[in-house]
């Protein structure tokens, strides 16, 4: 049995003399002493030699090496730098140069001593954070800041700082709880039972959690797609997809606190919504009928457990929308459960006609993609019948959020547009390299072709857009893509003669590099497009290029292939010059350029306002803007205007302005191919 830490004994004193203090209702004698399992020892060699003989990059093992290790084992277990004091980090700087040798001899003893300590002092942060509710939290205080990023922030130098720090993210926490209406008398249950609650995950906290942490420390070192899998999520991946919610069609991850939202599966319950977005959080979950309940703080798989459900029943989510910054407000959703079915995340197809400006009345084909599935490019190849039956002048292939998928599609999707040739190179960790190639000789469609994409395309869409764009079959409009020109392999460390009590987990690792055919890697730099729409962020500021560690972009000799000439420099440049003429005068378009500024306005900002008329100064102003644009619609579209949001109905979409201007400018495309074929003959 441990002694009560200092912190915690001291706020147990607290009980006996006031009513009103608050304490944990675990103390910290119940917090597990955590200590490696027998069949640890074997994965952290398994592990070990698997990436230093077969991972594409190769790297020392050494010295240096353990130095990176420990840093990011650091930030893994303080991400936020407000649990450690700096001296804490500086006793702990004697295992920098050991990690090296831990994971080769499987011996990580001193990684849970680590884990302990910090253990220690998350608990004693969160006794802090209950003892700051026992009096009532005043939100009128002149300039009180949260700062809620502090990745780059030194480790408090003693415990005065430490408990500002925490100060501030209680009093952040009940103001985003009275913003929502609540009162003091409500909000401090909310809160007691959130810190408490987290103080509970530190005690169901299991050896498998660090070990954990501390091999993905090691793999995420190597390589950011590197990583290891418990066995729990090993089962997970085996699932359709990994880390999904089973039953809403999202797919999941931790950010600090909270439960993000990656990405929505096409055609599941949660994109069917229209209410949730990529980089939402769903801060609470409720089943049908029953108080929801609050997940801030909670693991990642316990959400998931706590969402998931049978087909057909309820689910209320509680979502903090990512627009709206520290203005948002919180809003639920009750998604119906289904079975994920394939056909779900099939492509599909639909024509787009506008209906004013000088292309009023014409037809453009889009195909919606959201993944690289098996026997995509046949499903595609029966919606380009559909288009060419419906006479569309052009045809555009949507990317826009597609992570990827398999490989060999991404080959026969280009196919439907090239006759032959080569699509992609690929390079193994021995430096061979090998191609896919096309060739059946025929298309399916040989009429002007545009491709959209953003920051999310990325994998397997980069390798058809950087297929499409170097044999100038194609127009890329859009972001620069993600920048994952990366193959991973999954593979279980277990042996047929293994006998341990507890199973051992799973490795994905890099093992190849993807080569455009103009030999330059779709890697950290991604496909650049010929027509780049506005953007929030630069090429580098999102996506591979986040990585302080991604592999770097290199290239390989030119792949044997010629060019179509459907797109060349001065066909790009007449139709940049009308795009951006055209987005000039459109107002959607004008929305956007004010969104982009008032982003890149407080992109940098790391704290947010603790002054309660500050924050609905600001969540007003962002209601205004909502609903004048909202309105400046509707008089457009000759409807009477309404008085405030809630007499929008839920239904009503936004324009997809991007997806109008890339009709717009594949018709610019088409009468440009037109004027040039009049002016040959």
């Amino acid at each position: 049995m441990r002694k009560l830490s200092l912190a915690a004994s001291i706020a147990s004193l607290f009980v006996g003399f006031s009513a009103l203090a608050l304490s944990p209702t675990i103390p910290f004698s119940e917090l597990p002493s955590l200590s490696q399992e027998p069949q640890h020892k074997v994965a952290s060699k398994r592990v070990t030699r698997l990436f230093t003989r077969s991972h594409y990059h190769r790297f020392d093992l050494d010295d240096e090496f353990s130095k990176q290790v420990f840093d990011r084992y650091l930030k893994q277990l303080d991400f936020r730098r407000n649990v450690m004091l700096q001296s804490d980090v500086d006793s702990l700087e004697k295992y920098a140069t050991q990690f090296d040798d831990m994971l080769k001899s499987g011996n990580l003893t001193p990684a849970y001593e680590m884990y302990e300590l910090i253990q220690k002092r998350r608990y004693d942060r969160f006794a802090f954070a209950l003892s700051q509710l026992e009096n009532e939290i005043k939100f009128d205080v002149p300039d009180d800041k949260y700062q809620y990023d502090r990745k780059d922030a030194a480790w408090p130098k003693n415990e005065a700082e430490l408990d500002e720090l925490w100060r501030q993210r209680v009093k952040y926490d009940a103001l985003n709880l009275k913003l929502t209406g609540k009162t003091w008398e409500e909000i401090v249950p909310v809160l007691e039972k959130r810190y408490n609650n987290a103080i509970k995950r530190l005690s169901q906290t299991k050896s498998e959690d660090v070990f954990q942490g501390v091999m993905n420390a090691f793999s995420r070192t190597v390589e950011p797609h590197t990583s290891y899998l418990s066995p729990r999520n090993a089962e997970r991946f085996q699932m359709e997809m990994n880390l999904s919610l089973e039953g809403i069609g999202a797919v999941l991850q931790m950010d600090e606190d909270y439960t993000v939202i990656r990405s929505l599966v096409a055609g599941g319950p949660a994109a069917a919504s229209e209410k949730l977005s990529p980089e939402d959080r769903i801060v609470g979950v409720g089943q049908d009928g029953e108080e929801i309940v609050d997940v801030i703080g909670w693991r990642l798989d316990d959400v998931v457990e706590l969402i998931k459900g049978p087909k057909g029943s309820k689910v209320v989510l509680q979502i903090l929308p990512k627009k709206g910054g520290s203005a948002a407000k919180p809003f639920d959703v009750t998604i119906v459960r289904d079975k994920i079915r394939l056909e779900d995340r099939a492509a599909t197809s639909e024509v787009m006609e506008p209906t004013e400006g000088e292309y009023a009345g014409r037809k453009v084909g889009v195909i919606e993609i959201p993944g690289f599935y098996m026997n995509l490019s046949q499903d595609v190849s029966k919606e380009l019948v559909k288009l060419k039956e419906a006479k569309v002048e052009g045809i555009i292939i949507d990317l826009r959020g597609n992570g990827g998928g398999a490989l060999t599609e991404a080959t026969l999707l280009t196919g439907l547009f090239i006759e032959q040739g080569p699509v992609v190179q690929i390079r193994d960790a021995n430096g061979t390299v090998s191609q896919n190639r096309d060739n059946d000789g025929r298309t399916s469609y040989s009429g002007p072709l545009t491709v959209m994409v953003d920051r999310y395309s990325a994998s397997a869409s980069e390798i058809f857009a950087a297929a499409l764009q170097d044999y100038d079959r194609a127009l890329i409009v859009g972001e620069s893509t993600f920048g994952k020109g990366t193959v991973q392999q999954h593979k279980s460390l277990g042996q047929i003669y293994d006998m341990y009590e507890k199973p051992v987990g799973h490795v994905q690792y890099t093992i190849a590099k993807f080569y455009r055919i103009n030999g330059g890697s779709t890697q950290l730099k991604g496909v650049t497009p010929d027509i780049a729409f506005p953007s929030a962020l630069e090429p580098g500021e999102y996506g591979e290029a986040e990585e302080d560690n991604a592999l770097p972009w290199d290239k390989v000799p030119v792949a044997q292939y010629g060019t179509l000439g459907d797109i060349d420099p001065a066909l790009i440049a007449k139709l940049a010059g009308k795009h951006e003429q055209r987005i000039k005068q459109d107002v959607e378009f004008s929305y956007i350029f004010q969104d982009i500024a008032e982003f890149k306005k407080h992109h940098d900002e790391t704290t947010v306002s603790l002054v309660e008329s500050e924050r609905i100064e600001e969540r007003e102003t962002a209601d205004k803007k909502q609903l004048d644009r909202f309105n400046e619609r509707r008089v457009a579209d000759g409807l009477e205007v309404v008085k405030n949001l809630d007499d929008v109905e839920d239904d009503v979409e936004t324009p997809d302005a991007f997806l109008d201007e890339t009709v717009n400018i594949t018709l610019d495309m088409v009468d440009a191919g037109r004027l040039a074929k009049n002016q040959a003959e």
